[in-house]
C-alpha cells in the first residue's frame, strides 16, 4: 500500500513539474528590465467644486491641436498599437466601439453635445463610398459598377479641436481652464489630391473621456520609466495649439474676418489678453 502511494506521489510531482515547464516555455520572454505589461489603474484628478457665486468671469476658447507638430506627436503615434501603447484616436475609437464613450454629432454649427451617435451611425457618417467602373477579368470583359467604401483610418486624422472654458474663481482667486470637448478633424481632398477643406467628425465630452484617458499610457519623451497618461498630458497642458475662435457676439471664427498673418496675430492677441487679464487682477 505504501509503495502504491509513493508511486502515485511521484507521478503527481512529475505531472506538476512538466506542466510548469510547459507553461514557462509558452510564456514569452520579458521585453525589458521589469514587467510593464500590467494595465494602468489610475483615476483622473477630481475637479475642485466651484460655487456659482464664485464663478465671476468666463471666456470660451476653441483651439486646434496639430498632431504633426513635434510637441504633439505623442498623441499621433504609434500608428500600430502594441502592448499598452495606443494613439489618442485609437483610444477614442475603441472606447466608442465598446460603448464606454459617447460620440456626438459634429454637424451642428454650435458645437453642442446634442445628438449622440452609436458606433454604427458614426461609421456611416465618417466613412465614404464611391461608385467606380471595373472590367471583368474573363470574357466578354465587360464593365460593371462597383461600390468602393473608404474606411476611416485613425492615421488620417492629424488635427483635433478642443473647446475649453477659461474662468476666474473668486473663492480661490485663481484663473483656471477646463477642457469641455474634443473633436477630431480630417482633411477633405479633391480627386487630384489637392486640399479642399476640413471636416469635423464627432465631438467627445471631455469629462466623460477622462477616466478612459487616465488609464491610457502616452509616450514620455523625457523619461521612459515615468509613466504618463493622456489625462496627465491634457491636465498639465503638455501640447501646442493655436486659437481659431473665441466667443463673440457674431459667433464667427477668426478665419471669417482675418487670414494669413493677420489670423495668426489675432490668435496671439487673444492669448495675450488672457495673460493680461490675470496680471491686471493684482496690484504689486
Amino acid at each position: 500500500m505504501k509503495k502504491k502511494l509513493l508511486i502515485a506521489a511521484i507521478l503527481l510531482l512529475f505531472i506538476a513539474v512538466s506542466s510548469k515547464a510547459q507553461q514557462i516555455m509558452n510564456t514569452p520572454p520579458r521585453d525589458g528590465v521589469v514587467d510593464r505589461t500590467e494595465k494602468m489603474d489610475k483615476k483622473p484628478i477630481a475637479y475642485p467644486w466651484i460655487r456659482n457665486a464664485d464663478y465671476v468671469w468666463e471666456r470660451r476658447i476653441w483651439r486646434v491641436i496639430d498632431m504633426r507638430e513635434k510637441m504633439n506627436q505623442p498623441m499621433y503615434y504609434p500608428e500600430v498599437p502594441h502592448n499598452n501603447w495606443r494613439s489618442l484616436m485609437t483610444i477614442m475609437m475603441d472606447a466608442i466601439k465598446e460603448g464606454s464613450l459617447t460620440a456626438y454629432d459634429a454637424t451642428s454649427p454650435t458645437d453642442e453635445f446634442i445628438s449622440p451617435l452609436s458606433y454604427k451611425e458614426l461609421m456611416q457618417k465618417v466613412e465614404s463610398s464611391d461608385t467606380v467602373q471595373m472590367q471583368r477579368s474573363y470574357p466578354p470583359y465587360d464593365f460593371f459598377d462597383s461600390v468602393v467604401v473608404k474606411k476611416l483610418n485613425t492615421t488620417d486624422i492629424k488635427k483635433i479641436r478642443i473647446k475649453e472654458d477659461w474662468f476666474f474663481d473668486k473663492q480661490r482667486s485663481m484663473l483656471e481652464v477646463r477642457i469641455i470637448g474634443i473633436c477630431p478633424v480630417i482633411d477633405v481632398l479633391n480627386d487630384d489630391g489637392t486640399f479642399r477643406g476640413q471636416k469635423p467628425l464627432f465631438w467627445i465630452y471631455f469629462p466623460e473621456a477622462r477616466p478612459i484617458l487616465a488609464k491610457s499610457e502616452v509616450f514620455n519623451r523625457f523619461n521612459g520609466a515615468a509613466r504618463l497618461t493622456y489625462d496627465d498630458l491634457f491636465w498639465k497642458r503638455m501640447f501646442s495649439s493655436y486659437i481659431y475662435k473665441v466667443d463673440n457676439q457674431y459667433d464667427r471664427k477668426i478665419s471669417e474676418y482675418a487670414s494669413g498673418m493677420d489670423a495668426m496675430l489675432e490668435s496671439e492677441r487673444i492669448k495675450e489678453d488672457l495673460f493680461n487679464f490675470e496680471q491686471q487682477l493684482w496690484e504689486y
